[in-house]
């Protein structure tokens, strides 16, 4: 296979293959974040070629978002099963047919269908989690850091496709712009068939960092083990303070990114007269920003009280949308409030691993993560729907901004109220 001999040429020159791994899972995150990112494009053509409302477009993406969250703790037991390649495959065919089909769409049904459920499902598989096992299954050494590139490259891929997707609807309309996304869908289809393989044991190597081979665990049979694991472990934290409050505080910050302003903000922008194309180099913006903020979070968190470093976000994420309503919408407050949102876009995502982790034990922390993450995507897809309604009814977003960054300081105070130290025992979530 090519991944043997291009491993074997890797190895002559010091190189693990594991950086190959996390190239290809970096380049299927960053095509599968800017099919999930370029929806914010869809709202006022489809609304403009077929006569739907915003409320109407709003409930198929917020479907998309909760599927996106939902299967984050289920990913991880498929990809156990059945491997990394062909889940990763599958998931990317999914989301390109999703896309395909689309084009061909005349009802509001048929897009909950496609943009609602399959792509859904496709981005679910391909989520945090990927980037996550990747990292841990690969990398011994160095795994924080290609585990705060695999998150950058989720949230900032989300972004920063969406001024040529943005120009290329307006000047050929949005059938062509999403083509494009096919097309790069399509090439990570044939990396990952090409170049990517479950484990290093299969390349007859250690993890980077390793010297001795981690052989695959027996693989399990049936598909109800993969369907009960994930359930018995949130029946089990459900009964723990220190859940909830990371639940309910990444449901804000779901709230108050993916749902509202990636989803709503080139409408809300069109609102004030800001054309597509600036609107969504503004969001390019923040998703720089967001590279900075993400890597440099990384970092903080492993030095600071992490409690702290949330309440910082959270707390500065709500101000700037609080502040949102207030401005002109001119370029340079636009600007302002594209550096201070887009620095903590999801810079809140390692000191939470990391909280995750220290209150529920290494082993059972990603798996809670992956609940958490649901409650990130079901606050992105209660804002999205939110929003869409505020927008129908009232002919303005201002309701959803100023929920946001009024549950954005809330979230700030909550997160205080775990305790500074992991419980004793520390695997068990109890708060102290």
């Amino acid at each position: 296979m090519i991944s043997e001999t291009l491993a074997r040429a890797l190895a002559r020159r010091g190189v693990h293959y594991g950086w190959v791994a996390a190239g290809v899972t970096f380049l299927t995150m960053l095509a599968t974040a800017g099919a999930l990112g370029s929806a914010g494009v869809l709202l006022l053509p489809l609304q403009e070629e077929f006569g739907w409302t915003n409320a109407e477009i709003s409930t198929a993406l917020a479907i998309r978002l909760m599927l996106f969250g939902l299967l984050g703790p289920f990913a991880a037991a498929f990809m156990n099963r059945f491997g990394v390649r062909q889940v990763t495959a599958t998931a990317l065919a999914m989301i390109a047919g999703g896309i395909v089909a689309s084009f061909f769409m005349t009802e509001v049904r048929q897009m909950v269908l496609l943009w609602g459920v399959v792509i859904g499902v496709g981005t679910g598989m391909t989520a945090l989690v990927l980037g996550a096992t990747v990292a841990t299954r690969w990398f011994s050494h160095r795994r924080g850091l290609v585990m705060g590139l695999m998150t950058a490259s989720n949230a900032t891929g989300q972004l920063v496709f969406l001024p040529m997707v943005a120009a290329l609807t307006e000047a050929h309309g949005w059938r062509l712009a999403l083509s494009v996304t096919v097309v790069g869908l399509g090439l990570a289809f044939a990396l990952v068939l090409a170049l990517m393989r479950d484990r290093p044991a299969d390349l007859g190597l250690a993890p980077h960092g390793e010297t001795a081979l981690q052989p695959a665990p027996p693989p399990t049979t049936g598909l109800r083990p993969l369907l009960v694991m994930p359930i018995a472990v949130l029946v089990e934290i459900a009964a723990t303070r220190t859940f909830w409050i990371l639940f309910v505080t990444f449901f804000i910050c779901g709230f108050s990114t993916n749902g509202l302003i990636q989803t709503h903000w080139i409408a809300l922008c069109g609102d004030f007269g800001v054309l597509p194309v600036a609107a969504a180099g503004m969001l390019a913006m923040i998703g720089v920003f967001d590279l900075a903020g993400t890597i440099g979070s990384g970092w903080l968190s492993d030095r600071f009280d992490n409690r702290r470093l949330l309440a910082w976000y959270y707390g500065l994420r709500g101000l700037s949308l609080l502040y949102l309503p207030f401005s002109d919408f001119s370029v340079n407050q636009l600007a302002i409030f594209a550096v201070f949102y887009g620095l903590d876009w999801v810079a809140t995502v390692p000191p939470t691993v990391r909280l995750a982790a220290e209150r529920f034990g290494g082993e059972r922390g990603p798996l809670v993560f992956g609940w958490v993450f649901a409650g990130h995507q079901i606050g992105a897809a209660c804002a999205a729907w939110m929003a869409g309604t505020t927008r129908t009814e009232f002919g303005s977003y201002m309701p959803a901004l100023y929920a946001a960054g009024a549950l954005c300081i809330l979230a700030a105070m909550l997160i205080l109220g775990l305790s500074r130290a992991a419980p004793r025992g520390g695997a068990q979530g109890v708060p102290a």
